[in-house]
């Protein structure tokens, strides 16, 4: 299929000036800078202020210019007069100057809504209860709620806009709301949610953000907030269209609903759509799937093998070929949702085959993405193409097709070759007609054929400019050129074993000198130029040119290696201003003092390893983290050097446990007097969702508590004709589960299913004692799992209907309370936030946190290893473990948490070892929840800052069992990973570690 000219003339793949991003620019104008942006990564939630720098470092090395980042609303709000915007990851402002420094752009994305599978998708928990109306409209209410988040955070932000100087790009409008139309045929509009996004932007302009506004549409079907398609109130600047191909979940039948019938690596089609709803702006994605969540009930691992390195090659290929001209991939590393821990959906982790996995470690999805960002950094043309065509015309294999994309000014073209059946996994070799300066030619022209094997896609070249020179074809992927010392080095790549051939324009001649076999390189000379075909062979090979450039043919474990570090905070990475380094598992940074002639490169490495460099000829040494390193040869601007790897470090055996009751609620001489209890007496609720009518209010939120688990604690008295049971029905959302003790006497549990957010049933009495006289005592411990996303984010939480049942009827209970996190919503932990602790005894009076007295607690056997909960309750048990990491060292740490059942994650009627609830805390920080009967993550990465490396770690596991039979578990740490390191690994991070007080006492 051929296309008539279509040019846009905007956005690419590429980096450029920005003359639209001034103090004097106008709004609305089209381009609004976008095309700056190239591709850009997300951070979910919070991240700890010292590790962004790690985080962002390593993307940077990928080639990434651009991050773009979330803020939670209800993270920085525990309450409705508190906004926290200065303690540890609250402080927005450190990330922001961080980016300016290390020369990344960034985007903003406040919400006030943001959705990330987080509870209620980024809504403070004070806003669930209905009082506030509907959310996401222009009900006065809701708008009188996000104001003072929204010109807060605009504040915050508006001395880092790049047009005062910052970094800050772009600034988000809500997320993923559709809903400007209520008819999108006739453009009939949608007045109270188009009146809420107008009222938002006005809200951000007024505050003083005068960047492009931007939003990203969830689907392809609302037409919403563009400037192209209508001229409709509540229009953004810029339009984007997020999409997860893959599934958004690991867990594949959750899909079926949103994308229909999954089919692995089926490529979606947007191009049209974009031709619609944007045709001048640039074809965005705020939101391309980087990896999946892991919800309650998914696979251990992940999903590596749907989005994995192959899926990464042929997905982000795909995008060019549809003109998509900048990418957000959600996410690049997702990591631990701490302080999220009552996520409706998400188990624990957001980055399951992301790039950067959870534990910072970087894998074979990392350096398959590197691949792609570092040509998309130096293909400055692929910035303003016109898609000229595509099919499988362009090839002589009727399986594979290409696209043409053609910059119109400089004629340059890229062509994106691939399986025209995007799930074929085929090995298909082929030749393609290209369109070039030198004619219309069918390449290769000397060598073999051009191959696809797998799921895989190329971007192959023509009239391809580097430096001086231009490249008239490659049929090897272009990985990077660097100009040094005014000489050009042009990295191309290939897998191992395939051929390539490439012709240079205004070429005289050239030689191998580097190979594994010279045979597999033949220069042929032409009139115009050479054309070099080769077989790529294993390891870094070389081809020197007449006038001194080179052309470096890398296999792809090689290119793997690779990277091109910028020598100055330029995002837009000026080719002059880089060197090449092929070797090291990651290159952080590279400085050069052309006084001293010194090379400074920093990064990571995990094992001894040789090292080359191309670098100024004039440089007269190279130090790797700061310690000099014995040039072994010298060829030019092609230096070779070893680098050391990490020393060892061992772990030492977590123990001995000592643990304490952790339910004392359910002894008879408890009394809920403390502060850590409030009396639930509301006759009425502001939530739609009404209860029955013969309790009162008992929906968790309306006294102001939000988080992890709570107890409720009723009374009633014995009557003649006394109660056989109780019928109890909860609203908890996904995965919830309760217990349920009368007179301390247990009497049963509804353990919770992944896929089941309500329970109701009848609970006996008959394995209970009720008292003759006074009242008994009913205890309910809930676990919710946070509120639901969008609209159903204000369906309560907690008990519905409690009602006494027999053969009576005149049961009645005297009085309910209702036990939560300490302090309510008066965050009495800002260090580690609102969403950090529940409702449980260890928590209200902070057993989880370093420094609690433990006189009365008891002690272990040294030799212990497996927790044990020896009937239905809870306990909690403690452990401190001393670490001493070594400086220029990274280790990456690990909690393994198993239970000892062998169907820890398929229920059993006969086995109940694995009905259990567990919380681990980390020095006071909630890092990881475990319920082995349901099924979800058992490995939880924690960071270094949230671990002491240079000091004693509080380990503290709460153990609740379900189960009349008792319940038992494991506790493991291990290391991840070693490496050296240039990053400090043992900062000063005292203060994210707050020490327990007595004041906590008064919550018990």
């Amino acid at each position: 299929m051929k296309f008539s000219r279509f040019s846009l003339g905007l956005a690419g793949l590429a980096s450029l000036a920005i003359p639209a991003l001034t103090q004097e620019s106008e709004w609305p104008i089209l381009d609004n800078g976008l095309n700056e942006i190239v591709q850009c990564y997300f951070v979910n939630g919070e991240r700890l202020p010292e590790l962004w720098r790690d985080l962002l470092e390593k993307i940077k090395a990928a080639g990434f210019n651009t991050f773009s980042i979330y803020t939670s609303w209800g993270y920085h709000s525990a309450s409705p007069d508190a906004l926290d915007f200065t303690n540890g990851s609250h402080n927005l402002t450190s990330i922001m100057t961080l980016a300016k420094e290390l020369g990344m752009y960034v985007i903003m994305r406040p919400g006030p809504y943001v959705n990330a599978e987080t509870n209620a998708g980024g809504f403070p928990l004070w806003l669930t209860t209905g009082e506030y109306g509907d959310l996401r409209d222009d009900d006065e209410r809701y708008t009188a709620a996000w104001k003072p988040y929204w010109e807060e955070i605009s504040s915050i932000i508006k001395p880092h806009l790049i047009t005062n100087g910052g970094n800050v790009i772009i600034f988000q409008i809500e997320n993923e709301l559709n809903g400007q139309w209520k008819n999108i045929k006739n453009k009939v509009l949608n007045p109270t949610i188009a009146n809420y996004m107008q009222l938002l932007e006005d809200s951000a302009r007024e505050s003083g953000i005068d960047v492009p506004l931007a939003h990203n549409a969830p689907n392809m079907n609302g037409y919403s907030w563009s400037k192209d398609f209508s001229n409709a109130t509540g229009n953004v600047d810029v339009v984007g269209l997020d999409s997860y191909p893959s599934c958004w979940s690991c867990n594949l039948s959750e899909c079926t609903g949103t994308n229909g019938e999954y089919q692995a690596y089926k490529t979606a089609e947007y191009y049209t759509y974009f031709t619609v709803q944007s045709p001048r702006q640039p074809n965005f994605m705020p939101e391309f799937q980087g990896g999946s969540y892991n919800p309650w009930g998914g696979p251990q691992g992940g999903c590596p093998t749907d989005i994995g390195s192959e899926f990464a090659n042929l997905f982000y290929r795909d995008l060019i070929s549809q003109r998509v001209t900048a990418i957000s991939l959600y996410m690049m590393f997702g990591g631990t949702n701490w302080g999220h821990s009552a996520c409706p959906v998400v188990a624990t982790s957001y980055d399951y085959s992301s790039p950067v996995s959870e534990n910072r470690a970087l894998w074979e999805k990392y350096y398959e993405t590197k691949l792609l960002v570092l040509f998309t950094r130096v293909a400055k043309e692929l910035s303003n193409t016109d898609r000229v065509g595509y099919g499988t015309n362009y090839t002589t294999n009727d399986v594979i097709e290409a696209t043409e994309l053609r910059n119109p000014e400089t004629n340059a073209a890229f062509y994106v070759v691939r399986h025209e059946d995007s799930t074929s996994g085929t090995l298909e070799e082929f030749s393609l007609t290209v369109n070039t300066s030198a004619g219309e030619l069918t390449i290769p022209r000397f060598g073999n054929s051009i191959t696809v094997d797998g799921h895989e896609a190329k971007v192959l070249v023509t009239d391809f400019t580097f430096g001086n020179k231009k490249l008239l074809y490659s049929t090897a992927e272009v990985l990077s050129y660097s100009i040094i010392d005014g000489k050009e080095i042009l990295a191309l790549w290939l897998p191992e074993g395939e051929t390539g051939e490439f012709a240079i324009r205004s070429a005289s001649g050239g030689k191998v000198i580097r190979a594994a076999t010279k045979k597999s390189v033949t220069v042929h000379k032409e009139k115009a130029g050479i054309t070099v075909s080769y077989t790529q062979k294993a390891g870094l090979n070389i081809i020197k040119l007449n006038d001194g450039a080179r052309i470096l043919l890398l296999d792809r474990e090689t290119a793997y290696r690779f990277w091109v570090p910028t020598l100055t905070n330029d995002p837009l990475a000026p080719v002059n201003s880089t060197v090449f380094v092929q070797g090291p598992y990651l290159v952080r940074s590279a400085t050069y003092d052309s006084k001293k002639r010194v090379l400074a490169l920093t990064g990571d490495e995990e094992d001894d390893q040789t090292v080359t460099i191309f670098a100024p000829e004039k440089l007269r040494s190279i130090t790797w983290n700061g310690v000099k390193v014995s040039i072994k040869s010298r060829n030019g601007p092609v230096y070779v050097v070893s680098i050391k790897g990490p020393s060892s470090v061992k772990l030492p055996s977590l123990g001995p446990w000592e643990w304490a009751d952790g339910l004392p609620e359910i002894a008879d001489d408890y009394e809920p007097s403390s502060d850590g209890w409030v009396v639930a007496n509301n006759t009425e609720t502001p939530n739609p969702t009404k209860p029955a009518s013969n309790n009162p209010v008992l929906y968790v939120d309306d006294y102001k508590i939000h988080y992890g688990n709570h107890i409720y604690r009723a009374t009633f008295p014995t009557t003649k004709k006394a109660p056989t049971g109780i019928f109890l029905d909860l609203i908890g959302g996904y995965a919830f589960g309760y217990s349920v003790w009368l007179n301390s006497d247990y009497i049963g549990s509804y353990y919770g299913l992944s896929y089941l957010g309500s329970h109701s049933g009848t609970f006996s009495f008959d394995n209970a004692t009720l008292k003759d006289d006074g009242d008994n005592v009913l205890v309910v411990l809930m676990d919710q799992s946070g509120h639901e996303l969008r609209s159903a984010a204000i369906d309560p939480r907690g008990i519905t209907n409690a009602t006494l049942v027999g053969s009576g009827s005149d049961y009645a209970f005297t009085g309910w309370r209702i036990a939560g996190n300490a302090g309510l919503e008066d965050n009495i932990d800002p260090m580690r936030g609102p969403m950090n602790e529940g409702g449980l005894y260890a928590e209200r009076v902070g057993m989880h946190l370093p420094g609690y007295p433990d006189d009365d607690w008891t002690s272990l056997p040294s030799s212990t290893t497996t927790l044990v909960v020896p009937s239905a309750g809870v306990r909690t048990f403690r452990t401190v473990a001393a670490l001493d990491v070594p400086k220029g060292i990274d280790v990456s740490i690990s909690f393994r948490l198993t239970s000892t059942s062998d169907d820890t994650f398929t229920p059993s009627k006969s086995d109940y070892t694995n009905r259990l609830r567990a919380l681990l805390f980390v020095n006071g920080y909630q890092y990881g929840r475990f319920s082995p009967y349901i099924g979800h993550q058992i490995d939880f990465p924690v960071p270094p800052g949230i671990l002491d490396y240079h000091g004693d770690n509080t380990i503290v596991v709460t153990v609740w069992s379900q189960a009349a039979e008792g319940a038992e578990m494991q506790v493991e740490w291990t290391l991840n990973y070693t490496h050296s390191t240039s990053f400090d690994m043992g900062f000063e991070s005292s203060y994210l570690r707050p020490e327990w007080s007595k004041d906590r006492l008064q919550y018990a």
